[in-house]
């Protein structure tokens, strides 16, 4: 909004010294973006937690799977609305709303966001144990990857490489899916969706390393949009994709604002509300950008998470045995007594690996 309002209403191209001319760089409004949805998030947040509390809006724990976490029971969660509020408002005021990618995401979080709402919503407020029922959630998840897919066959963001596949460590992108690539685009959104879902079970692990992928993007999306850095680094050129800069810097302060509130032991949980909307939110960009290989190596902790519970599953039922004490794995650790802040901190540390790995492709091809 604030482009349209400063720079395309009041710039003056002849006066080179007008401050309106900072409205036309992308560095310019994900700084501030980040600042604003940060300074949201610290508004909202104790007025968030102070409803949930009343409204007695708080975690199920079951007992005789972690005892550890009983405690946990009066933690208000659905706090992802604290995060969904502060990085929808930012981006509507710091982005381009004429620009395609920002519309598209935006799309993706609002919509992912409500599902999950009505996840928290059953489980928590009508006290229904499953919440969505799992066949549903999925449905709908898929329903709203598909309706990003189709748009981005029918109206890809390359026309020159519509829908090849770009690989990490290749210059140029070796495969070409042609029509598979829908489907492809939906697996990639909602396993990220799940995979994000799957992380959120120890304070201050979802969001910390949703902040690392974020800024792996975030450096993305700002070299896929500038025509000289992408050509020198031999990425595919985006144009228009920079845009999406200011989206993740928006999401990289919402989640720091976030993180104040649910680093250990954490005042509030995002839910269901927030982990199936920013997960979503990153496999929209992954596609958006044309980078949904890197975001196994970017988003590697997630991909580890999601991997472990689906080994668990594989395991139980060919043999009938378990692998991991309990899954996801950030549990098989705390059932072998590692301390919970130890664990996140650990993990992050992972993250922020995978970040610096993915951020090294971009120069090794």
């Amino acid at each position: 909004m604030f482009y349209h309002l400063f720079y395309q209403l009041f710039y003056n191209p002849e006066g080179s010294t007008s401050f309106f001319r900072l409205f036309r760089y992308i560095t310019f409004r994900t700084a501030y973006a980040t600042l604003t949805s940060l300074i949201i998030a610290f508004f909202l947040g104790p007025l968030v937690i102070k409803a949930l509390k009343r409204e007695k809006v708080t975690a199920n724990i079951r007992e005789e799977y972690l005892k550890e976490h009983i405690q946990k029971g009066e933690t208000p969660t659905m706090g992802g609305i604290i995060i969904l509020a502060a990085l929808l408002i930012s981006t509507l005021l710091w982005a381009r709303l004429d620009n395609q990618f920002i519309l598209l995401v935006v799309f993706a979080v609002s919509s992912l966001g409500l599902l999950g709402l009505l996840d928290d919503y059953l489980k928590l407020i009508r006290h229904k144990p499953e919440g969505l029922v799992a066949k549903y959630k999925l449905i709908g998840q898929t329903i709203i990857a598909t309706i990003i897919a189709c748009y981005l066959y029918y109206y890809p963001v390359n026309l020159r490489y519509a829908t090849f596949l770009n690989v990490p460590f290749f210059a140029e992108p070796p495969l070409n899916l042609g029509w598979f690539y829908i489907p492809f685009m939906v697996l990639v959104i909602v396993g990220a969706s799940n995979a994000v879902n799957l992380t959120d079970g120890l304070d201050g692990l979802a969001i910390g390393a949703l902040i690392f992928t974020a800024i792996a993007y975030a450096v993305i999306s700002y070299i896929s949009g500038n025509y000289n850095l992408a050509t020198y680094l031999r990425m595919i050129y985006i144009g228009g994709s920079g845009e999406l800069t200011i989206f993740l810097g928006a999401l990289i302060g919402a989640g720091v604002g976030f993180l104040w509130f649910n680093a250990y032991p954490a005042q509030v949980f995002m839910g269901d509300t927030g982990s199936l909307a920013l997960g979503g939110a990153l496999g929209t960009m992954a596609c958006l950008l044309k980078q949904e290989i890197l975001l196994v190596i970017a988003g590697g902790l997630f991909v580890i998470e999601a991997a472990s519970v689906l080994i668990q599953m594989a395991s139980y039922k060919l043999t009938g045995k378990r692998v991991f004490a309990m899954a996801p794995l950030h549990h098989h650790f705390e059932k072998k007594g590692w301390p919970e802040p130890k664990i996140t901190v650990r993990f992050l540390i992972l993250a922020g690996i995978f970040t610096l790995v993915s951020l090294s492709t971009l120069k090794l091809r």
